[in-house]
């Protein structure tokens, strides 16, 4: 009986998990907002990641020469295509992200080795996987 009651209250709060947002007459809007990635971005992302992965492979022993030659060169036109794409960034945009990686740098967030900026309290590097703190923001500063 205890089971056939726990197993009620659990489709019933998930059912009114689903439908609070309904009732609610809450709506995801059709509108592009300022925080979505841009899909040349996503695709610059995505090859810049693709490349570092085929290195990571390559140097892991998986991949063997050949391999790793034709896979930096595809994953390579990707990323220089993707790249060199026209965008629509606007100077606000670029004072933006300015802004948002001085910030990194004077927080210890960016990474010193591949200049990837992580999120408040990480410990090492969502890039490269490399140990951050004040240490990594200094060595940016001194070598750009």
């Amino acid at each position: 009986m205890a089971l056939i009651l726990g197993a009620i209250l659990v489709a019933a709060g998930v059912m009114l998990f689903v439908l609070i947002p309904i009732l609610r007459g809450e709506w995801a809007s059709l509108e592009r907002t300022g925080h979505e990635v841009a899909e040349r971005d996503a695709r610059k992302t995505v090859a810049l990641r693709g490349l570092r992965d085929a290195e990571y492979d390559y140097r892991a022993g998986k991949l063997n020469q050949e391999d790793y030659g034709a896979l930096k060169a595809e994953m390579g036109r990707e990323a220089l295509a993707a790249i060199e794409e026209p965008g629509e960034t606007t100077e606000g945009e670029l004072e933006a992200e300015i802004a948002r990686a001085h910030k990194g740098l004077a927080e210890g967030r960016t990474c010193g080795s591949c200049g990837h900026l992580n999120v408040t309290g990480s410990k090492f590097c969502a890039g490269c996987g490399g140990p951050l703190g004040k240490g990594s923001a200094d060595e940016t500063l001194a070598s750009g």
